[in-house]
């Protein structure tokens, strides 16, 4: 059957996300090279007898170079599906007929075709491609990376904030700050049901990185929260903390007990923003401009500030809220103390991105996915 004109580019496609896509044919190996070639599949074509001769070393060390078998057997798939995954692969296995159910069953993503598919086939897959079309495999991927980057946002950002406020009401009682209450218990929910829901829709729901789809796999064993993630994300309620009890102390001095309490608030509630517009792109600057991409996210940034203007400024929610007024050198000094988390996130990103330019590229890494397809 001629290809797809949809399946070249889906194959392009995967092959830049760092997936080696390979084609498994009972058909001769002559002729599904020719077939490979036009469709982009890289490496060499040997038959399943040729593959069948190598020994286990063997088949290890020359798996990576080989594009097409031909002439495959059942056994033929199920020992292509082994020998990649003993090589620490992410095999995804595709096909249609009962000869693929075993390596389907034995991969870790068996995917069959939906229409030309045999009822043992759907029975052994996890997945059923209910259009036989393969560019829709390329596409869940990308729909798969878009949700998972945007989880890694909201958790990043929703960590942070729990550090922010573990040393802002931990410090409160250390050191007896407004008698170890930093904020009112309303004033702590208005922060969690307005600014941090908002911002964390905003980063939930907007638009994915640009680019994801040209990263490599990241590691099966990668975990949610690095040790080293996790120790920049307590620098960073490091700073929301201590930036949030300075300005509570200053303006409890310099005024009153509600004009701190005040600032406070405000002040912890502009470092979510900063903290949340950072973490969209944890390695482009905000200043290069990615963010008004993200319209859902500006969106939410703006109902954020508009609600922590009313909140200090409109009678009725000050009442409510235990807020005042404040003045506009009251204002600045909220903004440049939330300001000084956006020059930490900058350095920290000038030096990650050029750290990362420096680094070496990896000469004979494995593929960190790969996907043999049948034909």
């Amino acid at each position: 059957d001629p290809p797809r004109p949809a399946a070249q580019a889906a194959i392009a496609e995967g092959q830049a996300a760092g997936m080696q896509i390979r084609m498994i044919t009972g058909d001769a190996a002559l002729t599904g090279a020719v077939v490979a070639k036009q469709l982009g599949i890289k490496g060499r074509a040997i038959t399943g007898a040729e593959f069948r001769a190598m020994s286990d070393e063997e088949a290890r060390s020359e798996v990576g170079g080989i594009g097409v078998i031909g002439r495959v057997t059942p056994e033929d798939k199920v020992e292509l599906v082994d020998v990649l995954r003993e090589k620490d692969n992410i095999v995804a296995m595709t096909g249609d007929g009962v000869n693929d159910a075993p390596a389907i069953k034995k991969a870790d993503i068996g995917i069959a075709m939906g229409i030309t598919g045999t009822q043992v086939t759907k029975a052994a897959a996890d997945m059923i491609l209910s259009d036989d079309n393969y560019a829709t495999i390329i596409k869940a991927v990308s729909i798969g990376r878009n949700v998972y980057d945007n989880l890694m946002r909201f958790i990043r950002f929703q960590m942070a904030a729990c550090y922010g406020y573990i040393i802002v009401f931990l410090g409160s009682s250390l050191f007896n700050i407004l008698g170890g209450v930093p904020f009112l218990p309303i004033q702590t929910m208005w922060l969690n049901f307005t600014v941090n829901v908002l911002q964390a829709v905003g980063l939930g729901f907007g638009k994915p990185r640009d680019g994801l789809m040209k990263e490599k796999p990241r590691p099966k064993d990668q975990k949610i929260l690095p040790p080293q993630l996790t120790a920049w994300l307590g620098v960073v309620g490091a700073v929301m903390g201590v930036g949030t009890l300075a300005v509570i102390v200053w303006g409890a001095d310099a005024f009153d007990d509600t004009v701190a309490r005040t600032m406070g608030v405000t002040t912890f509630a502009l470092f979510r923003i900063v903290s949340s517009l950072e973490t969209a792109d944890e390695k482009r600057s905000l200043f290069s401009g990615y963010i008004f991409d993200n319209m859902t996210l500006i969106k939410s940034t703006a109902i954020s500030i508009l609600l922590i203007v009313l909140v200090t400024e409109a009678g009725i929610l000050q009442e409510v809220f235990s807020m005042v007024s404040l003045t506009l050198e009251q204002w600045l000094i909220c903004i440049g103390v939330a300001a000084v988390l956006l020059v930490v996130e900058e350095v920290r990103k000038f030096f990650k991105v050029r750290a990362g330019h420096e680094m070496p590229e990896p000469t004979d890494a494995a593929p960190a996915a790969a996907a043999p397809v049948t034909a």
